[in-house]
C-alpha cells in the first residue's frame, strides 16, 4: 500500500474533513471503540441529549482505554455512562462530552486540568455517525452532506453494507470522479456524455449511458462533500436512487469503506412491499459498487497516472483532493487554482431531463 507522502499530497498525513465512523444503529447503550487516522478513540451516546460522543480514547490518568475494557464492572453493568459524561472503568474518572474530567470519586478538590483528553465534531445524519478530523486541530470549515429526501417518508432508508477494510489511499477512490473510461468495461454503461465541476471543497460528476444490464439510460450526478463521503442522485429504469459510498482512513494507506441506497418508492408512505424493493435495489446498486471494489482491492498502487486526454481529467481530481492535505492558510488560493469544469464531453447531446438532473442540486 502507497502512503500519502508517496502521492506528494501536502504537509499532512491525513485528509480533513467528515468521515463516517460507525452506522447509527451501533451505538446503543454500549459504547465503542473505534480506530481511525492512525489513533483510537471512545464513542459512546449520551443517556441524557442522545447525542453520540466522541473522545481521544485514553483516560489521562492512567492511560486506560475508556471504551475497549469490557470486564470491569461498570463497564459490566453498562453505569460508566452517566448522563452525557463517562467514567473510567480503572479508577472511575468521569468525562464530559467536552473530553475534561468533571469528577473524581475519591477526590474533592479541582480536576487536573492536564487530564483533559481531546473531543471532536461529530454528528449523526442520514443514518451515520460522521466526524470532524483534521490534523491541525481546526474546527469545521464546512458543513457535512445532508438530503432533504431522508426526510420524505415515501423514500427508503439505506442500510449500511459494511464493507470492511482495504489496503488503498483514498486518493485512488477519488479517481473514479474523473475515470470517465472505466464506465463501459467496469460497470456496462459508457457514458455518453461527462463532466466534472469543481467547487471549493465539493467535486461533481454529471454522465449518463446506456446501462446495458437494464437496456436503458442511466444518468447521475455524483459529488462528494470533502474526500470522505460521496452521495450519487441516479434514475434507470424509472427507478430513483441516492448512493452513499464512505470511506475514512484507518491507517496511512488503509481505509474502511460503508455504501448504502436511498431508494424512492411509488407510495407517499413507503410500504413493507417497498422496503423490500428498495432492499433488492441497493442489492443491484452494492453489485455495480463491488465491481470497482473488486478492482481497487488487485491493483497496486499509482502514485502516477499515465493520463490521456480521453481519459478524464485525473490529475486535476488529484490536484482537488489535494486541499485537504494542505495548511488552512494555502487553502482558499488552492481551491481558486481549481473551481471550475473540465472534461466537459457531449454535455449538449442528452435530454433537457438529463441536464436538468444534473443542476438541480448545485445551481
Amino acid at each position: 500500500m502507497a502512503k500519502s507522502e508517496e502521492y506528494k499530497l501536502g504537509p499532512n498525513t491525513y485528509p480533513r474533513g467528515w468521515f463516517v465512523i460507525a452506522e447509527s444503529n451501533e451505538l446503543g447503550e454500549t459504547p465503542l471503540a473505534v480506530s481511525y487516522f492512525g489513533r483510537d478513540f471512545a464513542l459512546y451516546r449520551g443517556k441524557d441529549s442522545g447525542n453520540p460522543v466522541l473522545l481521544d480514547a485514553y483516560c489521562g490518568h492512567m492511560g486506560t482505554h475508556l471504551t475497549a475494557s469490557t470486564s470491569a464492572v461498570i463497564a459490566s453493568d453498562n453505569s460508566h455512562i452517566e448522563g452525557d459524561n463517562i467514567r473510567c472503568p480503572y479508577h472511575g474518572w468521569r468525562y464530559g462530552p467536552d473530553g475534561k474530567v468533571n469528577d473524581i470519586p475519591y477526590h474533592d478538590g479541582p480536576c487536573p486540568r492536564s487530564s483533559t483528553i481531546q473531543s471532536y465534531p461529530v454528528r449523526e445524519i442520514m443514518g451515520c455517525i460522521m466526524m470532524w478530523f483534521d490534523e491541525d486541530g481546526l474546527e469545521p470549515q464546512f458543513e457535512p452532506p445532508m438530503l432533504e429526501e431522508w426526510n420524505d417518508p415515501s423514500w427508503v432508508h439505506w442500510d449500511l453494507d459494511h464493507l470492511g477494510e482495504i489496503d488503498m489511499h483514498p486518493i485512488e477512490v477519488i479517481d473514479n470522479m474523473a475515470d470517465a473510461q472505466h464506465l463501459g468495461p467496469t460497470h456496462g454503461a459508457p457514458c455518453e456524455y461527462f463532466e466534472n465541476e469543481f467547487k471549493d471543497h465539493i467535486i461533481i460528476q454529471r454522465q449518463g449511458g446506456v446501462l446495458a444490464s437494464y437496456g436503458c439510460m442511466l444518468m447521475s450526478t455524483t459529488w462528494y462533500t470533502g474526500p470522505g463521503i460521496l452521495l450519487s442522485k441516479q434514475e434507470f429504469g424509472g427507478q430513483e436512487i441516492y448512493e452513499i459510498i464512505a470511506n475514512t482512513p484507518v491507517s496511512d494507506g488503509k481505509i474502511k469503506v460503508w455504501h448504502g441506497a436511498l431508494h424512492k418508492s411509488a407510495s407517499a408512505v413507503a410500504t413493507e412491499e417497498d422496503r423490500a424493493i428498495a432492499k433488492e435495489v441497493q442489492v443491484g446498486a452494492l453489485a455495480a459498487f463491488a465491481a470497482d471494489f473488486s478492482v481497487w482491492a488487485n491493483k497496486r498502487a499509482a502514485t502516477r497516472i499515465i493520463q490521456l486526454k480521453t481519459d478524464g481529467p485525473f490529475n486535476k481530481v488529484r490536484d482537488w483532493y489535494r486541499q485537504f492535505h494542505l495548511e488552512m492558510k494555502d487553502v482558499e488560493r488552492h481551491q481558486g487554482a481549481n473551481n471550475g469544469k473540465a472534461h466537459v464531453l457531449n454535455m449538449d447531446k442528452p435530454s433537457e431531463e438529463a441536464l436538468a438532473l444534473g443542476a438541480h442540486f448545485f445551481e
